[in-house]
Order: C-alpha cells, then structure tokens, then sequence
C-alpha cells in the first residue's frame, strides 16, 4: 500500500478580496509525480508557494496541510531542507561558473567544502553537465541552465523536488532528456510536485494531475484514466470554415451519430467515440483542410477549462 506522503485539506489562498485557491484538497503518494495543470492565473505557482511555506494559507478549522509530516505555516524551515525547488526563472549568477553557483548554493545546506566535490561531480554527470562545470553561466544554453537548476535543487539530496514549469521554452531534446531525469529520480524514492503547460509533459512524468481554473480544484486522476473516462477518443478537426464540399451542412452531418461540436477561431472541432462515425463525415470533407486523430490530454484540459483566454491572461 502506498504511503501519503503530501494531505492538503480544504485549502484557501485570499490576496484582499480576490481568492487565489479555492477550498482545494488532495494527496500525494510517496515517490510519485502530481502534476498540476491550469491556465495562466489559476492559482498553480500560489499552491506549489502554500505547499513550500513561501505563502500562508487563509486559517480555517477545516484546513490542513502535510507535507511529511510537517505543516509549513510552523515547520517552513524543516520543509526547506528535505524539498528542493525549481523555480520559474533561472536565478544562477551569471558572474559565476557552473561549480562555483553550485558550491554557494551547498554552503546553504551546512554541506562541508570537503564533501562538496564528492556530491556535486556525481550530479553533474547524471544532469549531463560534467564537461560543463568550469564554464561561466552566460555561456550556457537556456538547456543547460534548466539543468544546472535542476542539479542545484537536488544537492542535499531532497525527499521531495517541487518544479514550476521546468522545461519552458526549451526544445524537444532537452525536454525529453529532463522527463528521463525525473523518471529516474521518481524511481529513486524522489517525490516530484510539477506546474507545466507541456500536455505531453504531464501524460507521460504524471501519476496523478490535479487541473485548476480560478483557484478551483475542477478535475483530478491519473492521465490516461481521465482521457479514457472524460473526453471521447476521437477528433475530427476541421482547419479551413470552408472544408465541406456538397449541400449538406455539417448539423446534418452529425445528427443522430453521438458527436459533439465545438468551434474556435474558424476551426471546427468534432468529438466521438467512434472512428468510423468520423471518417463518414470525412468523406464530405476537402481534401488536405481536416485530419482525424485521438484526442490527448491538451484536447481534454481545453474541454475542461475552455478554448478562450481568461481575463488574466
């Protein structure tokens, strides 16, 4: 049986009269990835800040927190030395070297300099940064000082590593050598807590996602059981308004066969869970202005939080 390691109950955040997080509750398992998902400004940085002791949570009878057994609003400072953390911004100093920003930063932790070496070459090597450690930080690639970032949350080998939008702006290669990364610390013991706008990053580190909009806690399971349970398996996606060819309108088209429509920005979406259903109406269709594909985790979040910004964005 696996162990909750992370229990948020009944959680609010207020900033005067807005309220960031709203009434949010979940667990985490021991050495798993919990993901969080949700559009700009729904409150994902504030909760991953509640959960780190940087933000306090509103009081309430109701409300708790547990992170290994300590609550930040009193024990930030034991949740600190077993969490390392990623944050949003590379925040390395530039004047400085690669073993020289990690050195500082070990200090931090009562590390002693004659362990330092022992700790970090090993860690450079796993983040594939160990021909890289005389190398000044403005001579990096913002690949390497993803990575570099990552090393450094990991010196004093924490129970738990909280990353907000870790692979942001980086390419396909770095991104995927990061996943491979953090799998091997998941199966290593490590918890991961994770914010990403990457779908696909959150199908395949994910355990568990947690989606958010406004604060509100709106969707919760593991990834493939929410697209298997929540979404239909099929889209038809239509790229030009003026894709059918005939009469017939598209209303006529679906009627009576199960498939839900949705539109945005002149881009026509048609959800089903039968294949042949769509490839019927296909055959309505120009050819090279649609394509049929399953639906993922991105197809689900937009049905769920919706395809149009929030005001905030």
């Amino acid at each position: 049986m696996e162990k909750n390691v992370i229990q948020i109950k009944n959680v609010f955040k207020n900033y005067g009269d807005f309220t960031a997080i709203n009434d949010i509750s979940f667990n985490v398992e021991e050495s798993s990835c919990y993901g969080f998902l949700g559009p700009n400004g729904a409150g994902k940085t504030t909760l991953m800040n509640m959960i780190y002791g940087r933000a306090r949570r509103a009081p309430g009878k109701e409300s708790s927190v547990d992170i290994f057994g300590y609550d930040p609003a009193y024990n930030e400072l034991e949740i600190k030395y077993l969490a390392g953390v990623v944050p949003q911004e590379n925040n390395l100093d530039e004047e400085l070297n690669v073993i020289e920003n990690l050195k500082i930063y070990s200090k931090f932790y009562d590390i002693p300099a004659g362990e330092t070496a022992k700790i970090l070459e090993p860690l450079l090597d796993f983040m594939e940064l160990g021909d890289k450690k005389n190398v000044r930080i403005r001579e990096l690639s913002g690949g390497m000082k993803r990575r570099l970032i990552i090393t450094r949350a990991l010196i004093h080998k924490p129970r738990l590593l909280i990353l907000d939008e870790p692979t942001t702006g980086l390419d396909p290669q770095v991104r995927h050598t990061i996943w491979e990364k953090l799998r091997q610390l998941k199966n290593e013991g490590t918890t991961i807590l994770l914010t990403t706008h990457y779908m696909e990053e959150a199908f395949h580190i994910c355990d568990k996602i947690l989606i958010m909009d406004k604060g509100k806690k709106i969707l919760e399971g593991e990834p493939k059981q929410l697209l298997d349970t929540q979404i239909e398996s099929y889209l038809l996606e239509m790229t030009d308004k003026n894709c059918l060819q005939g009469t017939d309108s598209i209303s006529n088209l679906i009627d009576g066969k199960n498939i839900r429509k949705d539109e945005a920005g002149g881009i026509m979406f048609l959800y089903s869970d039968s294949f042949e259903n769509l490839k019927k109406i296909s055959e309505n269709l120009k050819p090279g202005c649609f394509y049929i594909r399953q639906t993922n985790l991105e197809d689900l979040f937009l049905k769920i939080t919706g395809r149009h910004l929030n005001e905030k964005q």
